[in-house]
This record gives structure tokens, C-alpha cells and sequence, in this order.
């Protein structure tokens, strides 16, 4: 958007006797980033411009226009016209932007490369340090402020403990900035990652499920025993889910049969006998216990269940797939996904982030010691 205005593509304009404040042209634009090798081609650069309008990022300066067209039509960026959606998210990533814009713009800034463990963490500080700043700097008024910030931070992935293992505490425990804000980011960027609109428009099914180009018949697929060795396995696709996929559809739409019936297949049943909330969970002598699961995916998927959110739960297991061999339960709850801390998270989320993720899942779930 900055890049824009200074190249003078974001200007006034005027259309049918009305001028339109900051604005641009879809047709102009899409040669911009061609030019500026933003796009490869034009096809991409609408895929780029519709992520954006699908984000509330732009909008046609009518509201006219649901789609990005390739055209001499007038789009205007949100922040441009005061319409812009502030949802909690973003500001908090807003926040997490600002703070270490300015954590990295002093001289002997907190944020360095220490060691733990014998390992390096790039953009690391002390829990207690972070603390002290943010009071000093009066980004917070008190300590106790300064730590809902500091775990507001960490609840939306902006820092982590080093090893994510804990939440944010006013302590000498090690954290990072997870995401590095001066990285410079290319536009195609947006087509990697996962659409929020795919799991919530198509009823995938319960289970965590993703084809992975299997051979009909019989295939090969790794399963991962209750002792972690990984073998390699011939086996037919379990018939209790593939069966009633009944389609070619990567993400299979039907519901299986082997936990709840179909009437309720978005939202069964709780397999919890009580709600259980992320400080029952990590407060100290809690009666839970983490353990980690390495499960492969075979030529299904990886045959489980998540539901529920803040904190997720494995609400079923298939008993024949790769999560049951691996020790996954029903009830347990989701503490982190290939290193990623998800406490925080709804299933969905939990979902998108395990089947657009490694064929190889490392998951930390909290099981109850009763």
C-alpha cells in the first residue's frame, strides 16, 4: 500500500462527475505488480488482489464488486478510507508489530541470540526483562498488565516460549519473537497459506483425513506403533472411512459411521464430562500430564477427531489408524501441532494447521492423570 502511494498509483480520481480519494485501478495495478515482479503473470495477480479483498484488506470504492476484476475499475485499500476492520486479532498483531519495531530500534535492544540447552533462539529475552520494558517504557501501567499483554502476545503466536513448553510469566524463562516483523514479505506469499473459508464451506470430515494420491487396492502406508519405532505397513485403506468417502474430493465431505451418526456431524456431542479451561489445565499441580505423539499419516490420513476450542480436545480416535497406534485417546487435549503452541485455538484452526502440515505429526496433548 506505502509502495503504491509513493508510486503514485493510489491517487484521487474521478469517474462520471465524482472524485474518489485514494484509489487505484485493478487493470493498472495488476501491471504494477507484474512490472514489479509482485505477480508472475496476470492470473496470479488477481489470485493475489481477491486474497486481499477476501481479507477486508481492499474493497471497491462502491462496494459494487464482490470479486477482484481485471478491468478499469476503482479499488480502494481499507486503511485508506477508514474501514478497516480493527477485530481483536489484528490488534493484537499490531501490537506485537509496534513493540518490536521499537525493541529493535535501540541500541543494546533484549532481543539477541541466546543459548539454551546448547541451542540458539534468534530474537530471544527473559520473561521478567520483557517485563521490566514494558513498565519502563509505559507500554503497560503494572506487572500484572505487562503480563496479560505478554501472554496475549504468545496466545496469538507473536512470541513463544523457546521450546513451548510454557505460557508467559514474569520469570528468567527464555522467550522469542516468533515472527520476525522486518523479514520482507512477498505478496505470493498469501496463495501458501491455508484459506479460513475452506474448512468452514465444506463439512469436511471429523477425522483429520487427507488423500495422499494412494494406489487402488492395497497400498503401503507408515504407521507409527505404541513404541514409536516406525515401520512400513501393507495394508488395505481402512474400509471403515473410506467406504463412506464415496468421492473424489481431496477432504472427504461424509461423516463416518464409527463414532456419532451423521445427524451430527458438525457439532457431536462432547466426549467431556466437564468443560475444562487452558488455566485449569496449566496451573501448577494440576492433575494432567503431557505426553508426545509422532503419528504418520497413511494413505488416509492420520484417524482422529478435534472438536471444542480454547482448549481443543481429541473427541474420537479410529481405532485401525495411525493416532490410536501412536497413543493418541479420546479426551485428550491439544497443547501444541508440529511445535506450534494451540491451546489458544479453535478446532478448526487446529484442523487446517494438521492437513495442510507435514505427512509426519508431532503433537503434545495433555491427558488427565485420573
Amino acid at each position: 500500500r506505502l509502495r503504491l502511494h509513493d508510486g503514485k498509483l493510489i491517487k484521487d480520481r474521478r469517474y462520471h462527475l465524482r472524485t474518489y480519494p485514494n484509489c487505484f485501478v485493478a487493470k493498472e495495478l495488476t501491471d504494477w505488480l507484474i512490472d514489479h515482479k509482485e505477480a508472475p503473470d496476470r492470473e496470479t495477480g488477481i489470485r493475489l488482489m481477491q486474497k486481499l479483498m477476501d481479507h477486508y484488506i481492499i474493497h471497491h470504492v462502491c462496494d459494487e464488486h464482490s470479486d477482484y476484476k481485471d478491468a478499469k475499475l476503482l479499488y480502494r485499500f481499507r486503511k485508506d478510507d477508514g474501514t478497516f476492520p480493527l477485530s481483536k486479532d489484528v490488534k493484537v498483531f499490531m501490537r506485537g508489530q509496534s513493540l518490536y519495531e521499537k525493541l529493535v530500534s535501540v541500541e543494546e535492544s533484549m532481543l539477541k541470540v541466546r543459548e539454551e540447552n546448547s541451542v540458539k533462539y534468534q530474537r530471544a529475552f527473559l520473561g521478567c526483562e520483557m517485563i521490566d520494558w514494558l513498565v519502563q517504557e509505559g507500554e503497560a501501567e503494572n506487572r500484572k498488565e505487562a503480563v496479560e499483554l505478554g501472554r496475549a502476545l504468545l496466545e496469538h503466536g507473536i512470541i513463544q516460549h523457546v521450546s513451548n513448553r510454557h505460557h508467559f510469566f514474569d520469570s528468567d524463562i527464555l522467550y522469542q519473537f516468533w515472527i520476525n516483523f522486518r523479514r520482507r514479505r512477498r505478496l505470493t506469499e498469501l496463495l501458501n497459506e491455508n484459506s479460513s473459508r475452506t474448512l468452514s464451506e465444506s463439512p469436511d470430515s471429523p477425522f483429520c483425513l487427507r488423500k495422499l494420491n494412494p494406489d487402488p487396492g492395497n497400498t503401503s502406508f507408515l504407521s507409527v506403533q505404541t513404541n514409536k519405532e516406525i515401520k512400513i505397513v501393507s495394508a488395505v485403506r481402512r474400509s471403515s472411512i473410506t467406504s463412506l468417502a464415496g468421492n473424489s474430493n481431496p477432504y472427504f465431505s461424509a461423516t463416518p459411521m464409527l463414532v456419532f451418526p451423521a445427524v451430527a456431524e458438525c457439532n457431536p456431542k462432547s466426549v467431556l464430562k466437564r468443560p475444562v479451561t487452558n488455566e485449569e489445565l496449566l496451573s501448577p499441580g494440576a492433575p494432567y500430564i503431557k505426553k508426545t505423539l509422532t503419528i504418520v499419516g497413511d494413505a488416509v490420513g492420520w484417524g482422529f477427531v478435534v472438536r471444542g476450542g480454547r482448549p481443543c480436545h481429541v473427541q474420537a480416535v479410529d481405532p485401525g489408524g495411525p493416532a490410536a497406534a501412536a497413543g493418541m485417546k479420546v479426551c485428550q487435549f491439544v497443547f501444541s501441532v508440529n511445535g506450534m503452541y494451540v491451546l489458544h485455538l479453535d478446532y478448526q484452526t487446529i484442523s487446517s494447521l494438521i492437513m495442510t502440515g507435514p505427512r509426519t505429526l508431532v503433537m503434545e496433548v495433555m491427558e488427565a492423570t485420573q
